[in-house]
C-alpha cells in the first residue's frame, strides 16, 4: 500500500478523466516554463538593446549617419526600429515640403505605430500566462472533486469502510489541485513581472518618441527658416 501511495502510482490508479486533468495541467506547466524563459531572454534583449541604442543617440552622434548605421540592419528591433521609422517618415515628408507641424505628426504617428508594433512583440505569450495562472487551479479542483466524488462512491458500494481504503482515492484526487497550483502560481508570477517590465518599456519608448519628436521640430523649424531667408 506504501508504494501505491507514491506520484506514479497515485496517477495510474486514478480514473481517466482525474489523468487527463494531470497530464493537461503537467502540459500547461511545461508551456508556461517554455514561455517563461523565452519571455526573459526577450525582455533582456530589448533592454539591452534600448541602453545601446541611448548611449548612441545621446552621445552626439549625426542622426543622418546613426539613420544609415542602423537602417542597413535586417532585423531592428526596440527603439531602434522606432528611431528609424520616425527619421525615414521625417526626411520624407520634409522633401516633400510639408509644414512643420505636419512634418511633427506625421513622424510621430510613424513612431507611435512601431513602437505597438515594437510592444505587441514584448507582450508574446503574456495571455497564454494570464490564462494559465487563472484557470489551472479550477482545473486541477475539477479533478480533485471528480476524484473525491469517484472515491465516495466507491466507498458506498462496501458494506465496511476503512480509511486504507478511502485514503489513495482521495490522494490522487488532491494531486490535481497540487499540480494546478504548481502551474499557476508561476504562470502568475511571471505575468506580473513581465506586465511590468513591458510597461516600462512602453514608457521609455514614449518618452524617446517626445525627446526625439522635439529635437525633430527643431530641426525643421532651422531648415524652414534657411529657405525663407
Amino acid at each position: 500500500m506504501e508504494s501505491d501511495l507514491t506520484f506514479i502510482g497515485l496517477f495510474l490508479q486514478a480514473s481517466f478523466v482525474v489523468q487527463l486533468v494531470m497530464l493537461l495541467l503537467m502540459g500547461v506547466s511545461v508551456a508556461s516554463w517554455t514561455f517563461i524563459f523565452q519571455r526573459t531572454k526577450a525582455l533582456k534583449a530589448a533592454k539591452t538593446e534600448m541602453h545601446q541604442f541611448e548611449d548612441k543617440f545621446w552621445s552626439g552622434a549625426d542622426l543622418n549617419r546613426l539613420y544609415q548605421e542602423l537602417s542597413a540592419r535586417s532585423n531592428l528591433t526596440g527603439m531602434s526600429a522606432i528611431f528609424c521609422a520616425g527619421f525615414k517618415e521625417f526626411v520624407r515628408l520634409r522633401k516633400g515640403n510639408t509644414a512643420v507641424n505636419g512634418i511633427v505628426d506625421g513622424t510621430y504617428r510613424a513612431m507611435r505605430v512601431r513602437m505597438s508594433r515594437e510592444v505587441d512583440g514584448l507582450e508574446n505569450h503574456l495571455p497564454f500566462l494570464a490564462t494559465a495562472g487563472s484557470i489551472s487551479p479550477y482545473i486541477g479542483l475539477f479533478g480533485t472533486v471528480w476524484g473525491i466524488m469517484n472515491a465516495f462512491i466507491a466507498l458506498g458500494e462496501v458494506q465496511q469502510a476503512t480509511l486504507a481504503m478511502v485514503a489513495p482515492g482521495i490522494a490522487e484526487a488532491l494531486i490535481a489541485t497540487a499540480i494546478g497550483l504548481f502551474a499557476a502560481i508561476p504562470a502568475v508570477i511571471a505575468y506580473n513581472r513581465f506586465s511590468n517590465k513591458v510597461e516600462k518599456m512602453e514608457n521609455n519608448y514614449g518618452n524617446f518618441m517626445e525627446e526625439f519628436s522635439a529635437i525633430l521640430h527643431r530641426q525643421a523649424i532651422a531648415a524652414q527658416n534657411q529657405q525663407a531667408s
